[in-house]
């Protein structure tokens, strides 16, 4: 299964990541998402589940403080990461220890790392060019018992 993994929007959503998500079965968006329009055109591609963040408003009937899915056997977990303040892959391992694959957003910068069997991705911002990270999304490639993550670069 490939899972298009994408965060801090911020209301933008560039050409080129209609084009990266090409193929993909399922959009996670992990918050600051800064605009339904957002959701509309991502939705465009493939189903989208979606994470309100620190700059949206947490009453958008289309945005949860988590989500949890359970895909090819993996347990994942979404949230934007700032509810546990400067978020990391050891912070949110101890936050939310049923989780076998942790996405999260917030810091803007693309992060993918295994602690221990689990693993922990930030996409990185894939929308307005904020301090000096190029603008990048993820692709996850699932199945039982194996799972992969790239970090793809924006324009």
């Amino acid at each position: 299964m490939l899972i298009g993994l994408i965060s801090d929007t911020h209301g933008l959503v560039r050409p080129s990541v209609i084009h990266r998500l090409d193929g993909v079965e399922l959009i996670l968006h992990a918050g600051d998402v800064g605009s339904r329009d957002v959701l509309i055109e991502l939705s465009t591609v493939a189903p989208v589940q979606a994470v309100y963040g620190n700059v949206d408003d947490p009453h958008t009937p289309e945005l949860d403080q988590h989500r949890w899915l359970t895909l090819e056997g993996w347990r994942i977990h979404v949230s934007h990461g700032h509810e546990v303040g400067s978020p990391g892959p050891k912070l949110l391992t101890g936050r939310y220890p049923d989780a076998d694959i942790l996405v999260f957003g917030h810091t803007h910068r693309s992060v993918v790392e295994w602690v221990g069997t689990r693993l922990v991705v930030n996409p990185g911002a894939a929308g307005p060019r904020r301090f000096d990270v190029v603008p990048s999304l993820a692709l996850l490639r699932l199945s039982p018992g194996e799972a992969t993550v790239d970090i793809v670069p924006l324009d």
